[in-house]
């Protein structure tokens, strides 16, 4: 495969290959905030007399609970940049993804606060700013709530928090907390009004509307509450790290000045990372590395097929363009001890092929017996292809190793091998196999079919069946010395496998056992889609797949064939056994190729979307694995055409593009997200445009909605939105959206 010329990574501002819905929502106001109430009842009596009389029922108190000072680190689904990330992030807002949906608006920030005013932030520091963590790495200073509040975890003024608010076991709760200086606070504080727009709702799923009239209700299982940070990492470069801080106690100084001494906030969670001017390890830079070289020039095909690369002649001939091929083709060389003891060498290589794999003459018999009957001998040369060999003895290793296979086979066997002799010693019952024949009929006790036999077998006219004439006669014949020896049938080997080719008799066997047999099939099955094996028999040299890579390959299905005709070699006793294989082989479909991923984009951007296509439908993989922590299997039902990698729905990151502008989307219609042009506008020459929406002081603060020239006015202005009207939180997520990244490659 290789990279389609107008695929290298970069923001996707046409329709998707693959459709997935993506929508924001303003907030989640709660029915009632988190804290502390007393419910009062009041009853009013009148007598006949028409006096009043007043009851006041005992107050009872209840608290809302939810987190205040701390939360469990496991409801945190995304943090982007991704923690201990290295990469150029100079033009990324940084932004957490919390599974609770209503966390940041649970509780008021405070006395006379809009109700969509979260009482959380996301406040970004550089390296030498927080007086406790001049590194930036994370340090924070631990302690009570109580001893915060007491002012014993250092310098800097606490949250000014009601003491009616707070329940007396959360005193004894333990916190993070970050000492800000008043300057620093005051350059990165957010607004009251600004912090609305810095946290919404984000639900990603796959799309079942097209109409934006005719969206469904957010689905609660995909919904998560996203905090955004207001400040860009330093262009210079260097380690950040990223706090979400709760605010409450601290709404009166995010209008006025901090006070002298500082600020202690409660981090509530915490990541660093490193922005490099002109480096970075962002989904787009792996996916682009992935596709090209240079970033620039696609990888050509070859370079993205399953193999070891290799240097030949330009014209080889010979044994060296034989061995060349082979390697084309997947093959890696290995040493071989052959019977004799001589030493020399073979070709081997796995179910994945990197051109589609030979075809084979047609087989002797319908399976292979041993793994001598698979080598392939190359005569010309004097060496062998192990592959088919290899294939069947890992299949048999791999059935030793499972003792519930094992026995399940051995079981299925042993029901399957007496079913078929009872059938080869009874002609009335095989003849009967294609109508009324049932599995357990071949299993039920030879004693009680035979008595079931006496009862009903016998002249019907005369009123008598066999065990009446056979009572009735048992007397004279003692009498008589007379005594009846009861014919043997003679059953063989051979006549069970004559039996076994008549129409019918093999789907009557499965059903001998069908659990055992059912467990056979399913453990072949899962053989067929590869989970059985290793990585090192899928990729038998690393230096196939290497770090940083993508390779495609082609399945075997004769490999795959001779691993199952391995696994159910275990246990042969006879031919009759060998025959009954064959029930088992007829299972599920063997994949038709593979996608192999060995990169950062495995494990830190897990849920990243991987689609196949055969022409312009999407393929279903049969499975996806991942072996380590950064190497992930794809494989396929059929040969793919083109297959793309994009980011995830909540993989979505805010920020400026390359040219240090945003992408207008349309807020309003049936085309909610679809891009409508560059903010600012032109002139194009100039990148650093959108700088006038910096605060001043070369902090690198966005001015989201304060005075002087805000971008949430101007984007308002620029959707055509007068009177006074805005964008609301949600469409302003859906301006600041840096577009996720796709990368797409095709076959040849």
């Amino acid at each position: 495969m290789t990279t389609t010329p107008d695929s290298a990574s970069r923001p996707r501002t046409s329709e998707p290959g693959t459709e997935h819905r993506t929508r924001f929502f303003d907030h989640r106001i709660p029915s009632l905030y988190a804290g502390r109430y007393r419910i009062d009842n009041r009853q009013t009596l009148r007598d006949v007399g028409g006096q009043d009389r007043v009851i006041d029922a005992t107050p009872q108190p209840f608290d809302v609970v939810q987190p205040r000072f701390s939360f469990d680190p496991t409801g945190i689904s995304a943090r982007f940049p991704v923690p201990d990330a290295v990469g150029t992030y100079s033009q990324t807002l940084p932004h957490i993804n919390l599974d609770a949906p209503g966390l940041p608006w649970n509780r008021p920030l405070g006395p006379g606060q809009p109700a969509a005013v979260p009482w959380m932030a996301l406040l970004v520091f550089r390296e030498d700013e927080l007086p406790e963590d001049p590194d930036a790495v994370g340090l924070v200073k631990a302690g009570t709530v109580r001893r915060l509040l007491d002012g014993g975890l250092g310098t800097g003024k606490p949250p000014a928090l009601a003491q009616q608010s707070l329940r007396p076991e959360e005193y004894d709760e333990q916190c993070a907390t970050v000492l800000v200086p008043n300057a620093l606070f005051d350059a990165v504080k957010p607004l009251p009004v600004e912090m609305g727009y810095l946290a919404h709702l984000r639900e990603g799923g796959r799309p079942d509307a097209t109409r934006a009239g005719d969206a469904p209700e957010p689905d609660e299982g995909e919904l998560n509450a996203v905090v955004v940070a207001n400040r860009f990492p330093a262009a210079a470069g260097g380690r950040h790290v990223a706090h979400l801080v709760s605010l409450e106690g601290f709404d009166a100084y995010l209008t006025t000045p901090a006070p002298t001494g500082g600020v202690r906030l409660v981090s509530l969670a915490s990541w660093s990372f490193t922005t490099e001017p002109d480096s970075g390890v962002g989904f787009g830079d792996l996916a682009q590395h992935l596709a090209t070289a240079d970033g620039i020039t696609p990888r050509p095909a070859d370079g993205l097929r399953l193999r070891v690369p290799t240097a030949g002649p330009a014209s080889p001939g010979g044994p060296e363009k034989e061995a060349l091929d082979r390697m084309a083709g997947g093959a890696v060389a290995l040493p071989q001890r052959l019977a004799s003891g001589e030493r020399t060498f073979a070709f081997y290589r796995g179910p994945l092929t990197a051109q589609p794999a030979q075809e084979l003459p047609a087989p002797a018999s319908t399976r292979l017996d041993s793994p001598g009957e698979a080598l392939v001998y190359v005569q010309q040369y004097g060496v062998f292809d192990t592959a088919y060999a290899a294939a069947f003895t890992a299949g048999r290793t791999l059935a030793l190793a499972d003792a519930e296979f094992r026995s399940a086979l051995l079981e299925f066997r042993s029901a399957a091998r007496a079913a078929a002799r009872r059938l080869a010693s009874h002609p009335e019952l095989a003849a009967r196999v294609t109508t009324a024949l049932t599995g357990r009929q071949l299993t039920a006790p030879l004693a009680f079919e035979a008595f079931d036999r006496l009862l009903v077998d016998g002249d019907a006219r005369s009123g008598g069946a066999r065990l009446v004439q056979a009572l009735d006669q048992a007397g004279p014949q003692l009498r008589d010395g007379r005594r009846r020896t009861a014919a043997r049938s003679r059953r063989t080997i051979g006549d069970a496998r004559t039996v076994l080719a008549q129409p019918g008799v093999a789907d009557l066997l499965a059903q001998a056992a069908p659990d055992p047999f059912a467990k056979v099939t399913a453990w072949l099955d899962a053989l067929r889609r590869l989970e059985l094996l290793s990585l090192s028999h899928l990729v038998p040299d690393p230096s196939a797949l290497p770090a940083e890579s993508i390779r495609f390959a082609y399945i075997d299905a004769e490999w795959v064939r001779a691993a199952v005709d391995g696994a159910l070699s275990v246990g042969v006793g006879h031919t009759l056994d060998a025959d009954l294989n064959k029930l088992a082989i007829g299972g599920g479909q063997v994949p038709k190729c593979a996608v192999l991923i060995n990169s950062g984009l495995v494990p830190n951007w897990p849920n990243a979307i991987f689609t196949g296509y055969q022409g312009s439908d999407a393929v279903e993989p049969v499975r996806d694995a991942v072996f380590g922590t950064e190497i992930r299997l794809l494989l396929f039902p059929e040969v793919i055409d083109r297959f793309e990698l994009a980011e995830p729905p909540r993989g979505l990151c805010f920020g400026l593009s390359d040219i240090g502008t945003i992408e207008l989307r349309q807020i309003t219609g049936d085309r909610i997200g679809h891009p409508m042009g560059e903010f600012p506008p032109p002139p194009p020459e100039d990148d650093s445009r959108f700088r006038r929406f910096l605060r001043p002081g070369d902090r690198d603060v966005l001015n989201v909605d304060g005075t002087g020239d805000a971008l949430v006015p101007a984007l308002s202005t620029a959707h055509g939105l007068t009177g006074g009207r805005r964008i609301s939180s949600a469409q302003f997520a859906l301006q600041m959206i840096d577009a996720p990244q796709a990368q797409t490659f095709s076959r040849p």
